[in-house]
């Protein structure tokens, strides 16, 4: 039998559709989509979808991974984030992705979420 040990990997399906919620066990949202770094091998961002329903409506976010950190007990990512940070947010929708390879782009999504980026 084995054990889980914190450095465990685990498939990016394996978290997809998985919660993510604040500290205060809030929903914030679910895991839509794991962008990597090809060129680092780094998870780049996790997508949250929030809003909508049935997948209609969706709003989109994206999160730097190193603002969110994994609860294994509880199954579920957690952001130190509230709902309204999302309530107001521009996010994005399925169809209308943001150029994740602009440098403004990466840095500002860093910095709204306070996290240290990937690439450091």
């Amino acid at each position: 039998m084995s054990t889980v040990t914190a450095r465990q990997p685990l498939s990016a399906s394996s978290l997809t559709g998985d919660s993510i919620k604040n500290r205060q066990d809030e929903t914030l949202g679910s895991v839509h989509d794991i962008m990597i770094d090809c060129d680092s091998g780094r998870v780049a961002y996790v997508v949250m979808s929030s809003g909508g329903f049935l997948g209609m409506g969706d709003k989109l976010f994206a999160i730097p991974m190193s603002a969110l950190q994994l609860d294994r007990q509880s199954k579920c990512l957690r952001l130190d984030a509230t709902k309204a940070t999302f309530e107001n947010a521009e996010g994005f929708d399925q169809n209308n992705w943001p150029d994740m390879a602009s440098a403004q782009w990466e840095t500002a999504a860093h910095s709204h979420f306070s996290a240290r980026p990937y690439w450091e």
